[in-house]
């Protein structure tokens, strides 16, 4: 008898690959009868003969590379594996990664293609444009590809701690509850990429760190992927404070919409003076989105053209009609 200990891809999430109630396991059990199996977090064991367990090995990483590239296991592609067939490889020319679900997330857009190459060729990249066309979640889907894939230890992702218009007041808790509600856009479109128990994994491990722009001062920020949102919000001190943590290894990501700037009227956007000042500047891309590259619900492109039109008009031309 032979006792084998299989290791499984520290990227593949355990309800992906264990299945909903350890049902992907217990399938396997039953396509593997002359084998005692166990599994316990990453590691699965297989004990029985010799030229069994070898096949049983071979089969387990097979699988669990397919989940680790897919984000997903189902049970045809379990079936198939273990009698032999090679899972099927899905087209991914153009996908970023498979999301919670399997789901495939990519570019949408030509400008959303553009940001994906764009991010590629520069290590600083300004994503601009109207609320809706993806420039956040598309700078969180690069960061999570490039962590899966090993090209960097850690994602950071920061944002201005500034209102839009409204007080928001004492806020009851810790640190972390009273930033949270700023950096929920940034949870959202992680939740929607990373199963969450791998999430909540990299968060207490600090392989993935949400932070408002404040507490980035004084760091320098070394193979990871840096993005900050909402960065017309920022200050010129802000952003260059920000600007300057890029350390050796790392990339960063720069998003923002010069059309919501909610800062009070005195204090100049700090996004606007950085784009002034670094035109032209080696090694910094620049991708413009605009309302073609809305992906939202459709009524959100009308909106922006109504308010297009809205601040075109002269001072005084909307009138309140009752």
């Amino acid at each position: 008898m032979i006792e084998r200990h299989i290791i499984i891809n520290p990227e593949v999430d355990p309800v992906v690959f264990y299945g909903v109630n350890n049902a992907n396991i217990q399938l396997i059990r039953n396509l593997y009868p002359k084998l005692r199996i166990a599994a316990r977090g990453s590691v699965v064991t297989a004990i029985g003969d010799e030229s069994e367990t070898a096949d049983f090995e071979a089969k387990i990483r097979t699988l669990a590379d397919y989940a680790a590239r897919y984000n997903k296991l189902a049970e045809d592609v379990i079936i198939d594996t273990v009698k032999g067939t090679p899972p099927p490889q899905l087209n991914t020319d153009d996908v970023i990664i498979y999301g919670a679900g399997g789901r495939p997330i990519q570019a949408r857009t030509p400008n959303q293609q553009h940001l994906v190459s764009t991010f590629t060729e520069n290590d600083l990249t300004f994503a601009l444009g109207p609320a809706g066309t993806g420039k956040t979640y598309l700078a969180v889907a690069l960061a999570v590809r490039a962590l899966r894939a090993r090209e960097v230890r850690k994602i950071i992702l920061s944002r201005p701690a500034v209102e839009a218009g409204e007080k928001l007041g004492f806020l009851p808790g810790d640190m972390k509850d009273k930033i949270d509600p700023y950096l929920q856009p940034l949870y959202d479109a992680l939740e929607d990429m990373i199963p969450a128990a791998k999430l909540k994994e990299y968060m207490e491990t600090n392989v993935i760190q949400i932070a408002p722009l404040a507490f980035m001062r004084g760091r320098t920020l070394n193979d990871a992927i840096i993005v900050l949102d909402e960065a017309q919000n920022t200050t010129t001190h802000q952003i260059k404070m920000f600007l300057t943590r890029l350390g050796m290894g790392s990339k960063m990501i720069v998003t923002g919409d010069i059309t919501q700037i909610d800062l009070p009227r005195s204090t100049a956007s700090g996004l606007i003076h950085a784009l002034r000042v670094l035109k032209g500047v080696k090694g910094i891309g620049r991708i413009e989105f605009d309302k073609k590259d809305i992906v939202r619900h459709h009524l959100v492109q009308r909106i922006v053209e109504a308010y297009e039109r809205a601040e075109a008009q002269p001072e005084g031309g909307i009138e309140s009609k009752e």
